[in-house]
């Protein structure tokens, strides 16, 4: 992928190569000219001189004495007259170059790559059609870094009138340099959310091999595709079908839980069911001091050695490796984060 500073240096070049050539070669008659106007006595800096500050209008008086030389002067003129109209036309042309946005869009985009270059542990989603949409709304209400990957300007555009500041890469997410760009080796997980399953596969694959260690999560409409993403490395599948149906068949069996996860979601505190896994290399804890009591988060459960502990004592303990289960909000996960990080 193009680098956005050489794709603006590009525009920029396209936009102005006539009016600079023009420029340059102006000054070149110019000069040449002044020099055998004054039949080889003035310096080349003056001659020089002379002709910018006539097509610069800057109105000095003349270096170069011309009183006794009309010709002198019509060649000023006629100068004057090419070189004022050139500046007018380059005047023109940065302004419609403004006025269209490529600047300011050139530096836009080299500023946000600069951002995603700094990003870590982030996500990448690629796809930003209905599940994708939905996808990044999660991503956003409970604070996580992302990075959109999505070849359709259009989608680009509806996402960017719901979150104008969120970081994307307009092409396909399958190519290998822009998940580079999105900065898949540092990156947490990769959601493989567009709408062929084909194209979700070859994501799949090819964030795997960028980065074996990162999580992809993949979607998957045709049930044939769900062995094949599995061996090329996704950690998880999910077929909206299925998990439509399963929602469907939670309202009628257990109305109260989806109710209650329905209203967690739409609370504007961004409550979620989050997991927080304690780093390796760390020591034994108690739950006192890992998750203490807090008005940001509950502790509902502990996963250590395979096994669940369900409403753990604050006198159980925490191996490395282990995983909490909390209730929290963005703030109680990162309070829970930092302090579990700590030795």
């Amino acid at each position: 992928m193009q680098h956005p500073y050489r794709e603006l240096v590009g525009r920029i070049y396209v936009a102005f190569r006539f009016s600079l050539l023009a420029f340059a070669v102006i000054m070149v008659i110019g000069t040449a000219g002044y020099w055998e106007i004054s039949a080889g006595k003035a310096t080349l800096l003056d001659c020089a001189y002379m002709t910018f500050i006539t097509i610069a209008t800057i109105g000095y008086g003349e270096v170069i004495d011309l009183s006794q030389s009309p010709g002198g002067r019509v060649f000023t003129m006629v100068i004057g007259f090419f070189g004022v109209a050139n500046i007018f036309y380059m005047t023109s042309k940065m302004t419609a170059f403004i006025v269209e946005s490529d600047l300011n869009e050139g530096l836009r985009r080299h500023r946000m790559q600069s951002e995603i270059e700094n990003l870590k542990d982030h996500y990448i989603v690629c796809g930003i059609g209905r599940v994708g949409r939905n996808v990044l709304n999660e991503l956003v209400a409970t604070g996580r870094q992302s990075v959109v990957i999505e070849p359709a300007q259009a989608s680009l555009d509806v996402m960017l009138e719901t979150y104008p500041k969120q970081r994307y890469l307009h092409g396909d997410g399958a190519d290998d340099e822009l998940l580079r760009a999105a900065g898949v080796q540092h990156a947490a997980g990769v959601f493989a959310v567009s709408g062929d399953d084909n194209k979700n596969l070859v994501i799949t694959l090819s964030a795997k091999q960028l980065n074996p260690n990162v999580r992809v999560v993949a979607r998957c409409h045709d049930v044939r595709f769900v062995d094949k993403m599995r061996r090329v490395g996704a950690d998880d599948i999910v077929s909206p079908d299925f998990t439509g149906a399963l929602r469907i068949a939670s309202s009628m069996l257990r109305p109260a839980v989806v109710s209650f996860l329905d209203e967690m979601l739409r609370t504007d505190q961004g409550l979620r069911v989050e997991e927080i896994v304690l780093p390796q290399g760390g020591r034994e804890r108690r739950i006192a001091e890992l998750a203490p009591a807090d008005s940001d988060y509950v502790l509902l459960a502990v996963r250590r050695e395979g096994r669940w502990e369900f409403n753990p004592t604050p006198e159980s303990t925490a191996k490395p490796g282990a995983t909490l289960v909390v209730m929290a909000t963005p703030a109680g996960r990162t309070k829970l984060e930092r302090r579990v990080a700590a030795a």
